[in-house]
């Protein structure tokens, strides 16, 4: 009797501890189907346990340009720097130039520029940051290969026959882990204002922040975290291919979390 008691206690609790880890790790089979031939990776870290799945490790480790979702460390440098205070800060003054992306050309608050991803706006930003300090960042944050020599305000933009910062979609993710955990050294104010312009999505199952990147190369970033089930999960997903951009990353990436139970 006693030992029948003991194994419906140890049952039990093998019940209970798969029903807290039933949505991690991403299935394989799932990632694969919502890819759908396409090249790429998509890397989701548990930031409490720190347990990581990755579809397409192969492709996780290469390291390629940032594009726009260095926005995201350029605005908490730029916050800690003092140069932008909140979300609603009158951030970008249109210097009048008409530009392909109408968004761009208006005057901006913070949050408007990131969520259009107005590439003017961020240039201005990293000047003013200027070159000795974005570097003294970059190498406390420890992004990627810490090469921002191309200039201050392009180093993270692809352009043929220049060299940008590289960094791989795992390394992208567990900076957000470490970001969001707690163990790089921004403020709560800085976070909490990066936190308020990434919000994509809110749903009853969680909510997601992220941003996006593109590449004239044909490459597409996603790049955030998403807050679900009482837990906080970070990801980066990055997929390469002809007319492939950030909006193709952020529809697989959403698919993923919604078809896993995370949104």
């Amino acid at each position: 009797m006693k030992r029948v008691f003991i194994l419906t206690l140890i049952t039990l609790f093998t019940v209970t501890s798969l029903a807290h880890s039933a949505f991690f790790p991403i299935p394989n089979k799932s990632a694969q189907t919502i890819f759908a031939g396409k090249k790429g990776t998509f890397v989701i870290i548990d930031c409490s346990s720190e347990a990581i799945s990755i579809y397409n490790p192969e492709e996780s480790s290469e390291k390629l340009p940032p594009c726009s979702t260095f926005k995201i460390w350029n605005t908490l440098i730029g916050l800690e720097s003092g140069i932008i205070r909140s979300a609603d800060d009158d951030f970008y003054k249109w210097d009048g130039e008409t530009r392909s992306y109408p968004e761009w050309n208006k005057d901006l608050k913070l949050k408007e520029a990131f969520q259009v991803s107005c590439v003017p706006a961020f240039q201005d930003l990293a000047r003013q940051i200027g070159t000795q300090r974005m570097q003294i960042w970059v190498d406390k944050i420890g992004y990627g290969d810490r090469d921002i020599s191309s200039g201050v305000d392009v180093f993270w933009l692809p352009e043929a026959g220049r060299k940008t910062l590289l960094i791989s979609p795992e390394e992208q993710a567990r900076l957000i882990y470490r970001l969001v955990s707690g163990k790089l050294l921004f403020s709560e104010n800085a976070k909490a204002t990066l936190k308020n312009i990434m919000t994509i999505k809110k749903t009853e199952g969680g909510v997601l922040y992220g941003k996006t990147g593109s590449s004239r190369f044909n490459l597409g970033w996603f790049v955030g975290y998403v807050e679900s089930n009482s837990k906080t999960y970070a990801f980066a997903c990055a997929v390469k291919g002809d007319k492939l951009t950030g909006k193709d990353a952020r529809i697989i990436v959403e698919n993923i979390l919604e078809q896993n139970g995370y949104l």
